[in-house]
């Protein structure tokens, strides 16, 4: 399976951005989602991740109440969307796909076994 993310560029603190990370290629009946970014000098760290029926949700604790994570599985396509970003969120940005209905913790870079590029985003002061 592929992942292609896309939505990425420059804004000013406050601004929004929609991410999007299309998977294609191989056909799974379900798939849990997650994001990721890993900014330069840092760990690649978790920001948000859903269950195959978009109702389970899970947010780091530093982008809860800004950034929402929704799913079109008739488009295979998980979005991201950023508002009131800061300097802090600048980074790449990638999407991660394991196939479950769910994961017990989505945090974990282990738990997913499909990656795809990022995107970069930075945020300016």
């Amino acid at each position: 399976v592929q992942l292609q993310a896309s939505g990425g560029g420059l804004v000013q603190a406050g601004g929004s951005l929609r991410l999007s990370c299309a998977a294609s290629g191989r056909a799974f009946s379900e798939y849990a989602m997650g994001w990721f970014r890993e900014a330069p000098g840092k760990e690649r760290e978790f920001v948000t991740g859903v269950n195959w029926g978009g109702r389970d949700t899970r947010y780091a604790d530093s982008v809860k109440g800004r950034f929402t994570i929704s799913r079109d599985n008739a488009k295979s396509t998980v979005y991201l969307d950023m508002n009131s970003l800061k300097p802090e969120d600048t980074a790449v940005y990638s999407c991660a796909l394991e196939p479950v209905n769910f994961l017990s913790d989505y945090c974990k870079n282990i738990e997913y076994n499909y990656w795809g590029q990022g995107t970069q985003v930075t945020v300016s002061s």
